[in-house]
């Protein structure tokens, strides 16, 4: 039976702990040498911000909060947020109770650049990562914790079948390197599957010699219909028959690298606007 904790008044379990919740996805970290080796994945170059996503009980929050970085977190369930505010008093002012989703996290950023860190729920593991693409200018880096198989499709090359949407927009504009596996035994409770980490580091050169836009369209357009030719998979962009006849188009998306699709995403644009 949950009880109040006597300072923050908040529900918890009668060891004190926050109770996961499986409709939030949470998964608890309980191994310290882990948390302060994801801690370890920032490389503090370009940021003097970082943003926890998820922080739970802070078995990973404490490791950052001892980085020379102002460290932020986000975390939609109240309990947590109590715990967080009773155990961390020095972040208290820095803790964002609501949906990362949802949330314009420039109302507490502003427009400084900010790492963003954490062990993510799995069930919106891929949400957050569209959702980092979404603030790309201002993440120069982003590391934590996904089911290992969303962390390998990420890092995936071409040419596989792991290979896909989030491997292509990621790669579009990060260095993206898978780290470690992390086992099941070491969260509460422990997931059905193993966990990896990864680290995505922004490039140098990270705006799109194309539409971006169009970029994004494209490759979820022929991801969509994977199996398919792109000469098939494309069909709703109204292409010329003279565009279609380019051998580019008897390959289906998994064959074409980030570069590849960026010029087909070129040769469409161009496309579109003789046709005009």
């Amino acid at each position: 039976m949950a009880t109040r904790d006597k300072t923050t008044g908040a529900p918890h379990g009668g060891d004190g702990k926050v109770r996961a919740k499986k409709h939030l996805g949470q998964h608890f970290l309980n191994d310290e040498n882990i948390a302060l080796k994801i801690a370890g994945t920032l490389t503090l170059e370009g940021y003097e911000k970082v943003l926890e996503i998820g922080p739970g009980m802070g078995v990973l929050t404490k490791y950052l909060l001892k980085k020379p970085l102002l460290t932020y977190v986000v975390e939609i369930d109240d309990e947590s947020v109590s715990y967080l505010n009773a155990h961390y008093p020095e972040l208290s002012q820095r803790i964002v109770n609501r949906d990362f989703l949802k949330y314009d996290i420039r109302e507490v950023m502003g427009n400084d650049p900010f790492a963003i860190i954490g062990n993510f729920p799995y069930n919106i593991s891929s949400q957050i990562l569209f959702r980092m693409l979404e603030m790309r200018e201002q993440v120069p880096e982003f590391s934590g914790m996904f089911q290992k198989e969303v962390a390998e499709r990420v890092c995936e090359p071409k040419g596989s079948k792991a290979y896909g949407i989030l491997s292509v927009l990621v790669q579009a504009f990060y260095d993206a390197e898978y780290l470690f596996t992390v086992s099941e035994q070491v969260f509460t409770p422990p997931p059905k599957v193993k966990s990896g980490v990864l680290r995505l580091r922004r490039k140098t050169a990270f705006r799109l010699p194309c539409d971006e836009l169009l970029f994004f369209k494209v490759v979820k357009t022929a991801f969509g219909q994977r199996r398919k030719t792109l000469r098939n998979s494309l069909k709703t962009f109204g292409l010329s028959d003279n565009l279609k006849e380019d051998s580019i188009f008897d390959k289906r998306p998994e064959q074409l690298g980030v570069d590849e699709f960026i010029g087909l995403t070129q040769k469409i644009a161009y496309d579109i606007q003789t046709q005009r």
